[in-house]
């Protein structure tokens, strides 16, 4: 099985064996992974909303890619501030459950503050 930990430590490796680590700090990854969002938002950005969703097999291979590195940075640089990414992303959907109550939140795409009980 192939997990979070496991791509982890093959990069942390992968980075050693050719000497990055030195240019692995979190403004650098921080940099590569806008950069590489945005290499992906562009596979969509003059789409329609229903084209996005039909994606042909090889601009399909090409997102896979970009989200493939998006995926690499951010768990390079979790990993060099000591953040373990799942235990972040269930934190996180705790506060945006709070935020986002399931029954009026409910096919609404309004902000938090929509959503705040009133005093």
């Amino acid at each position: 099985m192939n997990t979070l930990d496991d791509l982890k430590l093959a990069l942390r490796e992968f980075a050693r064996e050719r000497d990055w680590e030195q240019f692995h700090t979190p403004k650098n990854l921080a940099m590569a992974l806008i950069v590489e969002t945005a290499e992906l938002v562009e596979h969509f950005q003059w789409l329609t909303p229903e084209q996005s969703l039909k994606l042909d097999d090889e601009k399909r291979e090409e997102v896979r890619q970009e989200l493939a590195d998006n995926l690499i940075y951010l768990t390079r640089l979790a990993d060099i501030l000591g953040i373990d990414l799942i235990d972040a992303a269930f934190q996180k959907m705790a506060i945006n459950a709070a935020k986002y109550p399931a029954d009026k939140a409910r096919g609404s795409s309004a902000r938090a503050a929509a959503y705040r009980d009133e005093v």
